[in-house]
């Protein structure tokens, strides 16, 4: 008998831990359905993510940053420790940027300039490029 319990202890002592351990209180996992805007905004988010790895791996920009003293590597670490909505907010305010300066109000306002400039100072007789003025 004595040499029973001295074979079984380790075994005991074993098993012990293990019970108490499957025991041991744990936060139960609650499920629940997945909201529409939580999915969509994921996607945008990833998407997002994806467009701004793709302009941080432009050559040109990369010289842009390097003309700044940034470095790119670095850069682009900071851009993945972004969240979501960071990201979505930058990436919103990056599409409503005017590229390359195509913007019609501007032409339009440069024209109104030069015709007033151009009338008064035919008007003045500096110039002469309205017939309708004399």
């Amino acid at each position: 008998m004595k040499l029973l319990r001295q074979k079984s202890k380790p075994v005991s002592v074993f098993m012990t831990i293990l019970i108490l351990l499957l025991t041991v209180p744990y936060q139960s996992v609650f499920a629940s359905m997945i909201g529409t805007e939580t999915v969509i905004d994921m996607a945008r988010g990833q998407e997002a993510r994806d467009c701004l790895n793709r302009i941080m791996t432009r050559e040109d920009v990369q010289t842009v940053f390097t003309s700044y003293g940034i470095n790119p590597l670095e850069a682009k670490a900071r851009l993945d420790t972004l969240s979501d909505t960071e990201i979505i907010r930058l990436y919103d305010q990056i599409e409503q940027l005017p590229a390359g300066g195509s913007d019609l109000g501007t032409a339009l306002i440069a024209v109104g300039v030069v015709f007033i400039i151009l009338f008064i100072t035919d008007l003045l007789g500096y110039t002469d490029v309205f017939s309708f003025t004399r």
